[in-house]
């Protein structure tokens, strides 16, 4: 992981797919047969009722974790053509962040075409001593993109709100997420995988301990290890408490019950709340 000095120069570029074929189908047909499958696959299992206000879903390969999210995209089905605003944030990878990074892009592409960011809701970070502006955090980094386009496939039109987070604290990203929550156009998507590398059982126990440390509702027993986007979650949990949110498990399951070994496998989860 890198450092970097931030400066505030504006860019007005669109910020290209650094992932697509890769962590999911380059091929525009073939990416949006692939999002429409998981969708359909996981529609009968968590339609139906009232669109959530935030949910938590993964961020690997489709191949890997893709089942999963698409449990907790499905959600916004119900409200597709009113929701027009996702605040969308994850945990930065491959840059060290000081709080929350924004970039200066004013869009995102994936082979689907093209996410404007949310200009009116960007500028409004800008006061925040806490929100810096750069557009190399975001370069490289997958976890938000690879949630583009299940949000591309299930929402009509809609701007995003794209943040990182990196040195931050609980009340510091519930503080940014209480000043994006919005109204009934606004939808929190944070995104995180859980824990890594450990054996199949192990991580099945770590992870069902997360699952329940998140409906609980608990930030401060989220444990450091327990997820990559442990401080988003955190912040999603304190300020879905103070607003008395009732959270819901979706899926819970591992790399190991989609693809690959299971001597060492990923977990994932997909959350609502509503």
């Amino acid at each position: 992981m890198t450092s970097i000095g931030f400066n505030h120069a504006t860019s007005r570029s669109i910020r290209p797919a650094a992932v697509a074929g890769r962590f999911y189908p380059e091929d525009a047909l073939a990416l949006r047969t692939t999002v429409e499958k998981l969708l359909g696959d996981t529609n009968k299992t968590v339609s139906g009722g009232k669109a959530p206000k935030a949910i938590i879903a993964p961020h690997a390969g489709y191949i890997f974790s893709g089942p999963i999210a698409a449990a907790a995209f499905a959600r916004f089905l119900p409200d597709r053509d009113q929701i027009r605003r996702i605040v969308l944030i994850g945990p930065a990878h491959y840059v060290r962040v000081p709080g929350f990074a924004a970039p200066e892009w004013s869009a995102f592409a994936t082979p689907l075409g093209v996410v404007p960011v949310d200009p009116g809701m960007v500028a409004g970070l800008r006061s925040s001593r806490q929100v810096l502006f750069s557009n190399q955090p975001h370069a490289q980094e997958h976890c938000l993109e690879v949630e583009l386009p299940f949000l591309q496939v299930v929402l009509d039109q809609f701007n995003v709100v794209p943040l990182l987070v990196g040195s931050a604290d609980t009340e510091e990203v519930a503080t940014v997420l209480d000043h994006l929550w919005g109204g009934p156009e606004t939808r929190i998507v944070v995104s995180s995988d859980l824990s890594h590398f450990h054996d199949y059982q192990t991580a099945r126990r770590l992870d069902a301990e997360t699952a329940r440390t998140i409906v609980g509702l608990e930030p401060e027993a989220l444990g450091e290890d327990a997820a990559c986007g442990r401080i988003p979650i955190n912040g999603l949990l304190e300020v879905a408490r103070k607003r008395g949110l009732t959270p819901r498990m979706l899926d819970l399951r591992n790399s190991g019950d989609t693809a690959g070994s299971r001597q060492e496998v990923v977990g994932y989860g997909a959350f609502e709340f509503g």
